[in-house]
């Protein structure tokens, strides 16, 4: 077996590796940092491909998942008499469907019906010299143009969007 033969530099160099290694693992830093600093001030800094890193602990906190309820809304009409009844903001399609029906003949309908029930969107009532069209799509705007398209194709005279209505869902987190 040959001697080793070490020069000063890696003398010091190995001193310090086993300097640096008593010092790390007697305590005063955390596992994956090192010691930095000189006599009398300390601190640690993490090693080199440390995930652990403070500024990487002290990420955001996740937003949690939106969560939405249905809505739902109804247009019930008596055409013959030109009543029109509507709810909207209802937590079922059936409670929508009475409170339109029930709207609907207080305001003096007699065979009313519920024409366009909806969900989360909108619905467009257009007016013509025939009979009504209720539509129903995400948007009014929609809804509207969609309900004068059909009016006017149709050969009706004087189709103009009579009400619109929207039940949009609810956020609840």
């Amino acid at each position: 077996m040959k001697p080793l033969a070490l020069g000063f530099g890696s003398l010091l160099l190995g001193l310090l590796f086993v300097s640096y290694e008593v010092h790390a693992e007697g305590g005063s830093c955390p596992p994956g940092y090192y010691p930095i600093g000189g006599q009398g001030t300390m601190g640690c800094a993490p090693m080199p491909g440390n995930n652990n890193s403070p500024q990487q602990q002290l990420q955001t906190p996740q937003r949690p998942a939106e969560i939405w309820q249905d809505r739902y809304g109804a247009i019930a009409i008596d055409d013959p008499r030109g009543v029109l009844g509507a709810a909207t903001g209802m937590s079922t399609p059936r409670s929508a469907r009475q409170a339109a029906l029930i709207d609907c003949q207080n305001k003096g309908g007699g065979d009313c019906w519920v024409s366009t029930p909806f969900r989360n969107g909108c619905a467009a009532v257009i007016a013509s010299m025939a009979p009504s069209y209720v539509v129903a799509d995400d948007t009014a705007e929609k809804a509207s143009a969609r309900g004068m398209s059909t009016c006017q194709r149709s050969g009706n005279q004087n189709c103009r969007v009579y009400y619109t209505a929207c039940s949009p869902p609810v956020r609840v987190q």
